[in-house]
């Protein structure tokens, strides 16, 4: 992720736009980013010093790319990339080691005269003798610890260098993120997953849902209600990825940068054209939640239609987004959950959220080698083995 030094954000009346490299205008932007890539993944052993500036070297004659650019794609590389480590402090060692050798040396000139016996070359010879190394190895290490001067090891090549811009986009958003002080998210699809990467960044969340059905998540925190904070801004520019990976939502974030006195808006959607660099999560969690959905779509089911995790059960901090919801024509609702995959941890979880949700109609597809195993008493329950029973489901949604 890019720090604020790398952020280029223009402000146009109440509205923050992120820096955005755009197919049409920046289309030549495509070689530049192959000959970035190609530095870096022929760079191996190299300092990152001598890489950064073979990235300036490229960008040298072109007039349209500021320098905060240039620094942007230079970290985005390194965050590809693997650098040795001075994990044991040999460096600090190796440098206490050469003064000590140097120090009876002083004062050091660069020809000797006779007053001044002792040149560069004489203390290289003496200090390579002293430590036992050339001076050409003393030299490569001697600073190695100082992150500049840090030798790469690997390089994790792109599929795509079209893939370092697209990057470069969702990264810039991300830094413009830090100075958010809340976030609010309308969604109609993919509510699961949403609210997993919201988990995964820590973001705490108040849930509502609308009048045409879909959900409101807004997150906020500690920023907005004591002492000011970046550290929320930064949790939202880290679940930024995930919700660009999901589909069905649009997103406003409310920015009050330090250098400005009034708060601008930064606004999103799942149309936007940022790629991100999460894959999307699979569709089904399991095979049989898969050939469920598809059997019970293949013929009309008495009215009731099925839907994909489009509802979501929510106390406090604590949701729950079932596997599937059936809908009837006469407005009806039922929930279905499926428990399939199971370890004792995961059958406690699932009970304790089934009984904070209990006043909820809720029909269960349980896996029959486990349901003796959950402790759950309700006659809304389905049994299965490898499959799920089409016919079972709808005579228990017959008396719903």
């Amino acid at each position: 992720m890019l720090t604020r030094e790398h952020a280029i954000v223009a402000y146009e009346g109440d509205h923050a736009i992120p820096d955005r490299l755009t197919s049409q205008k920046h289309r030549h932007y495509l070689p530049l980013a192959a000959r970035m890539c190609a530095a870096y993944r022929e760079g191996k052993g190299q300092t990152r010093q001598s890489l950064h500036r073979a990235i300036e070297r490229i960008f040298a004659d072109e007039l349209d790319c500021p320098n905060r650019r240039v620094a942007a794609f230079c970290k985005l590389l390194d965050e590809s990339s693997e650098f040795i480590q001075d994990e044991k402090g040999n460096a600090a060692k190796l440098r206490q080691a050469v003064f000590s050798a140097a120090a009876p040396l002083h004062p050091l000139v660069t020809n000797a005269d006779p007053f001044f016996e002792n040149d560069m070359a004489t203390a290289h010879r003496v200090i390579s003798e002293t430590i036992g190394k050339s001076w050409p190895e003393i030299d490569d290490e001697l600073f190695s610890d100082l992150i500049e001067f840090q030798r790469m090891k690997t390089f994790a090549e792109l599929e795509d260098p079209k893939d370092l811009l697209s990057r470069y986009n969702v990264a810039q958003v991300q830094v413009a993120l830090f100075d958010a002080l809340r976030m609010t998210i309308w969604a109609s699809s993919d509510l699961k997953s949403i609210l997993r990467y919201a988990k995964l960044a820590r973001l705490m969340h108040r849930i509502e849902r609308l009048s045409d059905g879909t959900y409101r998540f807004d997150f906020d925190g500690p920023a907005s209600l004591l002492n000011r904070s970046h550290r929320y801004g930064v949790a939202m520019a880290r679940f930024l990825p995930g919700l660009l990976s999901c589909r069905g939502w649009k997103m406003r974030a409310i920015l009050q940068p330090a250098r400005w006195h009034r708060k601008v808006f930064l606004d999103l959607d799942d149309s936007s054209g940022l790629k991100s660099p999460v894959e999307p999560v699979s569709g089904f969690d399991s095979k049989v939640e898969e050939n469920f959905f598809h059997q019970w779509n293949a013929a009309p089911r008495m009215g009731w239609r099925l839907e994909r995790e489009s509802e979501i059960l929510h106390h406090g901090q604590k949701t729950f987004v079932p596997d599937f919801v059936f809908v009837h024509e006469d407005g009806r609702r039922v929930l279905f959950e499926v428990i399939g995959f199971w370890t004792p941890e995961y059958l406690q979880q699932k009970w304790e959220t089934l009984q904070l949700f209990q006043d909820k109609r809720i029909l269960l597809a349980i896996a029959k080698s486990i349901h003796a195993k959950l402790p759950i008493h309700t006659t809304s329950v389905v049994l299965y083995k490898t499959e799920i029973s089409v016919d079972e489901v709808v005579k228990q949604l017959v008396v719903s």
